[in-house]
């Protein structure tokens, strides 16, 4: 509705539900509604949403349906566990033991109801294993025609999932005014809780969307686990901070700086060169 509204020529304003919600001084209506929204967007401090084009709309939407289908697939595997445990087996953990679990069942004196009933849980595993590895393959020929995924792709440690995630959700980076507050975004800075003129600033506030904080976490973690064989100054930044602090303050640091460098990458039409730990323009 926001793209068809401002193809007709309409400014269009995007305010999150959960900010307009303070601005409601009666119970439910439609007038109610519409005065606090009207009065939500006359708010100079407010913060808009930009509304998304179609392909990063359609995008988002792959990556959701992606999700849906991994989470399905990690409780059919843990049921299948549980219901083996129950009955004495003890499975292997991994997706390769599942797999392989009309041999296992084999191998053991089961009951026949229970034999069938576990042959259509191993039939919607792997199932759902195909219908991810086909979204996997539909999200890798999206990114290869994104120019912005393939510039995305330099940062280190940012595989396909993840520079396609980003791509859908930062678009041109426009809607932020740096890069710290598209950090802030996705819930990667500190959390401040202060008063009186004493900063107190507690762990990372978690704000925003949790599904690219994830990544970018198992991102940094990524990066972490060979920065002994990277060079450059980021490399040098990581091993130094792993010298004073653990590493999942390290793994948050270096998320928040992952997160920065993409929305670089977005605004300023760049790539990241790895040896200079700089941007160059694309």
């Amino acid at each position: 509705m926001a793209r068809t509204l401002g193809g007709l020529g309409h400014h269009v304003r995007l305010i999150a539900p959960h900010l307009v919600r303070p601005f409601v001084k009666s119970n439910k209506n439609d007038f109610a509604d519409a005065e606090a929204i009207c009065e939500a967007a006359s708010r100079p401090s407010m913060r808009f949403v930009t509304p998304r084009t179609e392909p990063q709309q359609v995008l988002s939407a792959l990556h959701r349906i992606r999700e849906s289908f991994v989470r399905d697939r990690v409780c059919t595997g843990n049921q299948v566990h549980g219901i083996l445990l129950e009955f004495g087996v003890s499975l292997p953990v991994g997706s390769t033991a599942l797999k392989r679990l009309p041999t296992i069942i084999a191998q053991h004196s089961l009951p026949p109801r229970l034999v069938m009933m576990l042959e259509r849980l191993h039939a919607h595993y792997k199932y759902l294993d195909g219908q991810i590895a086909d979204l996997d393959k539909e999200l890798a020929r999206q990114l290869s025609d994104d120019d912005l995924g393939q510039r995305l792709l330099t940062i280190p440690g940012v595989g396909p999932i993840t520079a396609s995630v980003l791509s859908s959700e930062v678009g041109d980076g426009k809607q932020y005014r740096n890069s710290r507050d598209f950090a802030a975004s996705i819930g990667l800075v500190p959390r401040q809780h202060s008063t009186g003129g004493k900063a107190t600033l507690l762990g990372i506030s978690k704000r925003g969307d949790k599904n690219i904080r994830r990544l970018l976490v198992q991102c940094a973690r990524s990066y972490m686990r060979d920065v002994e064989r990277r060079s450059g100054p980021l490399a040098d930044w990581v091993r130094a901070l792993l010298g004073r602090r653990h590493s999942s303050v390290v793994a948050c640091a270096l998320a928040n700086k992952l997160a920065r460098i993409a929305w670089a990458i977005a605004a300023r039409h760049t790539v990241f060169e790895a040896t200079g730990s700089r941007l160059q323009d694309a």
